[in-house]
Parts: structure tokens; C-alpha cells; sequence
């Protein structure tokens, strides 16, 4: 009776300990929402002095962005510390992003990854994908394709976009498994139908060539104009050439112009390229030499393989001040950075 006496009371004293610190964490966490960051500061160090894993995780915060006390990184790494070594999966990711960048402690690849695969281990999505990526690249491992498509996958049917364009590409090109086109175009859409560009652009590919699904002009365009509309150069190239060529829309060689110079505008060479030779036929601009040799020659200075061939022959039908005038204009559009040239 003694025995179950003590019991009930340890068990009693453990849940009003529970309570209070549940009550005193909520207290900080509110004062942290309403930007007092020092009274919330104030409720968080007592329950992480406890022991507490997400208090000691958001004095790790408070540490490291410098609200409600004075930014330390030593300090942060501390109490991150404290909550990964208990498994604290954001503690765990913070601490090895606190290792990448050499915040509070010596920059160390190899802790970096030791923190992060901890916490992909458990869990944690962006740890799961970011090292998939290293895994992909060979960045601070040995390349690895197996385990990169192993972490990118754990992350991708999270619904992480970026993770499922990640896992497409390994499909597609056999990284890691066997080469599966059918298997990259469902991970493409996963991310695409999300919004992600890059695999918008490269559904949209896939469709041109009809690898994975049949040839589909039209089903094409609509996925490389999703992704050309938030900027994907290669997509606005993709789409200038659909315009070009006539297929899957009606050909109108002035909307492919406008898209091969949203491209060429972010320096992609292809682009730059086929825009000198749309000036040189005067097809969906005002045909000019100048402009087309201009064009032609920047793409040839980043070694495009047909740009010198039509660079000359377009010299070849300019006078010598014609020629310095394009030379002048290309300086001037590399120093513009491709821009209103």
C-alpha cells in the first residue's frame, strides 16, 4: 500500500511537472509569436536547463538569429547540441547546417554530414533530400547513385517537389536503377503538377520526344509555357522553337522570337544562337545583318558549334562598318549582361 502510495504520488508529481512545463513552454512560445523575444527567451532557458529538447531548440534560435539576446553562434551550436544528441530531428539539422557554415564552429564537411544523415535517418524531409543531392553530386561523400535515389525517394513521397524531380531524373537517365522513362515522366508530373519549373520543362521534353508517354506536340507546349512563365531559360528556348517550328501550335515566328530572347537574355547559348539567325532571315523581326551577326558572334564566343560558320557568312554580305558596328554591340551586350541588346 506504502509501495502504490509513493507511486501514485511520483506519478502525480511528474504530470503537474509535465503540466507547468507544458503551461511555461506555451507562455514562451506565445511571447515568441507576438515578437517578445526576450520574455520568451526568459520561459524558454529554465525547461531547457531541464532538459527540455524544443526549448533547448528554440534558445538554440534565439542564439542564432540574435533575438532577445545578443546573436552567438557558440551558444546556439551548444544548445543545439544538447537537443540532437537527444534526437531532436530539427536540432539535428540545425547543428549540421551550423557545421556547413562554419557558424560557432569550425566549418567541417564530415560533422556536417555525420548531423545530417542523423537526422535523414530519423526522419527529417530537407535532411532526407539535401542528402540525396550530396549522395547524386559526390559533394563531401563518395558519389553514391543508390543511396542518393534512397533519400531522394524517402523525401519525394513526402510530396517534396523538388525530391520527385530529383528521383525523375535518376529514371531517366539510369542513375542508381534501371533506366525507366515511363517511371521519370510519373515523378516528373508529381513535381510538375506541384509547379515545380524544372519539371514542368522536362514533362514537357519528354512529351516533344516521346519517351515515356507518346509523342504529344501540344501536351509539349503546355508544359514548357508553365515552365517558361516562371523563367526556366531552357523551357523559353523549347517553347521558341515549338513557335519556330509550327508543332503543336500554329507557327508565328515573332512569338518565337520573343521567347528565344527571354532566353537568350539569361545568357543560354542555344538561344542567343537562334535568335542571330532568326535577324539574319528576318523572321519574326526586321532582317539585319548587324543584329544577326551580333548574336551569332556572342554565341560563338561561348563555343556554339554553328555560330562561327553563320557568323561569317553573314560577314561576308557586311560592310567593314557594319561589321564594327556588330562587334561594338556585342561588347555592349555582354556588359549588359544580355539585356535590352
Amino acid at each position: 500500500m506504502k509501495k502504490l502510495f509513493v507511486t501514485f504520488f511520483t506519478i502525480l508529481f511528474y504530470l503537474t511537472l509535465s503540466l507547468s512545463s507544458g503551461a511555461d513552454f506555451q507562455k514562451g512560445l506565445t511571447a515568441y509569436q507576438q515578437g517578445n523575444f526576450v520574455t520568451a527567451f526568459s520561459e524558454f532557458k529554465p525547461l531547457a536547463e531541464q532538459g527540455d529538447t524544443s526549448a533547448a531548440f528554440n534558445i538554440a534560435q534565439l542564439y542564432r538569429t540574435g533575438k532577445g539576446v545578443l546573436r552567438d553562434y557558440k551558444k546556439a551550436v551548444k544548445w543545439f547540441r544538447v537537443a540532437a544528441e537527444k534526437n531532436h530531428l530539427e536540432s539535428q539539422y540545425s547543428l549540421a547546417l551550423m557545421y556547413k557554415e562554419g557558424q560557432g564552429v569550425i566549418k567541417n564537411n564530415k560533422i556536417y554530414i555525420l548531423w545530417l544523415s542523423m537526422a535523414a535517418g530519423g526522419g527529417h524531409t530537407n535532411a532526407q533530400q539535401n542528402l540525396g543531392f550530396y549522395y547524386y553530386r559526390g559533394l563531401n561523400v563518395k558519389q553514391d547513385f543508390k543511396a542518393a535515389l534512397k533519400w531522394f525517394k524517402l523525401a519525394a513521397e513526402k510530396g517534396i517537389a523538388m525530391a520527385q524531380h530529383h528521383v525523375g531524373i535518376m529514371y531517366n537517365l539510369g542513375h542508381g536503377v534501371l533506366k525507366n522513362n515511363k517511371m521519370a515522366v510519373d515523378w516528373y508530373r508529381l513535381a510538375a503538377e506541384q509547379g515545380y519549373q524544372n519539371s514542368q520543362a522536362s514533362l514537357g521534353s519528354m512529351h516533344h520526344k516521346g519517351e515515356g508517354v507518346p509523342q504529344d506536340y501540344k501536351t509539349a507546349v503546355k508544359w514548357f509555357r508553365l515552365s517558361a512563365e516562371q523563367g526556366d531559360a531552357r523551357a523559353q528556348f523549347n517553347l521558341g522553337v515549338m513557335y519556330d517550328k509550327g508543332k503543336g501550335v500554329t507557327q508565328d515566328f515573332k512569338t518565337a522570337v520573343k521567347w528565344y530572347r527571354l532566353s537568350a537574355e539569361q545568357g543560354l547559348v542555344d538561344a542567343q544562337f537562334k535568335l542571330g539567325v532568326m535577324y539574319l532571315l528576318g523572321q519574326g523581326v526586321t532582317k539585319s545583318y548587324v543584329y544577326g551577326h551580333m548574336w551569332s558572334n556572342i554565341a560563338a564566343s561561348s563555343s556554339h558549334k554553328d555560330a562561327t560558320k553563320v557568323r561569317d557568312i553573314a560577314s561576308k554580305k557586311m560592310t567593314s562598318t557594319d561589321i564594327s558596328t556588330a562587334q561594338k554591340l556585342a561588347r555592349e551586350c555582354v556588359e549588359k549582361k544580355y539585356k535590352e541588346c
